[in-house]
C-alpha cells in the first residue's frame, strides 16, 4: 500500500545551532581522567538544527534555516555544504570576530557517543534575528526547534509560529532542568528519554513509564508527545489521548549522534503531509535508524527512498500491504 502526500513539498523552517562535528572515533569511550589513542579525527558538519535542516530537505521538503555562524574558516564550510542541500540561508547571518558553533563528539565502536558543544555563534541567536524571518515562519507548515541556541529565542520563534497557526516541533536536547513553561506550549515534543526524564521528574526505564512520563509532558504544555528509546522504538500519545508503543526497526548501530535529528525532521514533515502521530512517528522511526546505521551526522540523513528501503526489509507495519511514504 502507498501512502500518498501532498505534490507541494511541506514547507519547513528550522531555528537552531548550525556546528562542525570534531569526531573521534575510538575503540571505546574514555573514563573521567583517563587518556586514550583514538582511531581517527573527522570534520563533519553538524550542529542540531542544520541537521534537522538536511534530514527535512533529503524527506523532500522546501527547507529555510535560521542561524548565526562565525567569521571563521568553519563558517565557510558550513554555509556551502548547507547551500549543496539546498537550504535557504537568508536567516543565516554572520557574526563578525566570533567562531562558530563546534562540536567534540566521540565515538565507539558500538555506536554510542559523547558529546561536547562550544556554542559559538549559536550562542548570539537573538529573538530579533528570528523576528527578521516573520514572513518565513509564518508562510512554514512546520517550524522544527531545539535547545542548542538561547532559549529566548526559541520562545520567540515559538510565539510566532503559534500567531500564524504553523506546526511546533521541539526537540528538547541539549535538556534543561529550569525551563520557561511556556517553552513545552508546542503541538509536539519529542525528547528521547533522558531528556524526558529530566523534563518530568519520571525515571524512565519501561515502556509504561515513558508512557506516563508522556502524559506528564502533555500536563506541562505540550499538545502531543513522542518519546525515543533508542534500540526499544518510541511512545506516543497524542491531542485525544491515543497512546502507544512504536516498535523499533533492526539495524546495526554505527553512530547514533543524529539519529534524534532525523527522527524530528521526519516527523515532522509526515505531520505536515497528514499522517497521524502514530504513523509520523512510524515514519520518523524508520528515518532516525538509518541515520543510526550510518557515520556522521549529516551525512547520515536518509532520503524518503532510503526510509521505504528499511520499512520493505524491516516489515514492521501491521495490516493488509505495507503502508511505504512515496
Amino acid at each position: 500500500m502507498t501512502i500518498s502526500v501532498p505534490q507541494t513539498p511541506p514547507g519547513v523552517v528550522v531555528v537552531g545551532s548550525i556546528n562542525m562535528d570534531l569526531v573521534v572515533r575510538s575503540t571505546r569511550l574514555p573514563a573521567p581522567g583517563e587518556t586514550l589513542i583514538g582511531d581517527s579525527l573527522s570534520e563533519i558538519p553538524g550542529g542540531k538544527g542544520a541537521n534537522q535542516a538536511v534530514g527535512a530537505a533529503r524527506l523532500g521538503a522546501d527547507v529555510s534555516l535560521i542561524g548565526r555562524l562565525g567569521d571563521d574558516g568553519f563558517g565557510d564550510t558550513l554555509r556551502r555544504a548547507l547551500g549543496v542541500e539546498g537550504i535557504q540561508l537568508d536567516g543565516v547571518e554572520l557574526t563578525r570576530e566570533c567562531c562558530s558553533g563546534v562540536a567534540i563528539i566521540g565515538v565507539e565502536d558500538s555506536g554510542q557517543n559523547c558529546i561536547t558543544v562550544v556554542p559559538g555563534a549559536n550562542g548570539r541567536l537573538t529573538p530579533d534575528d528570528v523576528q527578521r524571518q516573520a514572513l518565513a515562519i509564518a508562510q512554514a507548515d512546520v517550524l522544527l526547534l531545539q535547545l542548542e541556541v538561547p532559549i529566548q529565542t526559541v520562545l520567540a520563534a515559538i510565539e510566532l509560529a503559534k500567531t500564524n497557526d504553523v506546526l511546533t516541533i521541539l526537540d528538547p536536547a541539549p535538556a534543561i532542568r529550569d525551563y520557561p513553561p511556556e517553552l513545552l506550549s508546542v503541538d509536539v515534543v519529542c525528547p528521547n528519554e533522558s531528556e524526558a526524564a529530566l523534563l518530568t521528574g519520571i525515571e524512565i526505564t519501561t515502556t509504561e513509564s515513558a508512557l506516563r512520563a508522556a502524559e506528564k509532558l502533555q500536563q506541562l504544555g505540550a499538545r502531543q508527545v513522542v518519546i525515543t528509546l533508542g534500540d526499544k522504538g518510541a511512545v506516543f500519545r497524542d491531542a485525544s489521548g491515543n497512546s502507544g508503543h512504536l516498535e523499533p526497526f533492526s539495524v546495526t548501530t554505527v553512530d547514533t549522534t543524529a539519529a534524534g535529528d532525523a527522527f524530528a525532521a521526519a516527523l515532522g514533515i509526515r505531520l505536515a503531509e497528514g499522517g497521524s502521530l502514530q504513523d509520523a512517528g512510524r515514519f520518523a522511526c524508520a528515518a532516525g535508524a538509518v541515520a543510526a546505521s550510518r557515520k556522521g551526522a549529516q551525512p547520515g540523513m536518509p532520503s524518503r527512498a532510503d526510509v521505504n528501503a528499511l520499512v520493505r526489509v524491516a516489515r514492521t507495519f501491521s495490516g493488509p500491504g505495507e503502508p511505504f511514504y512515496s
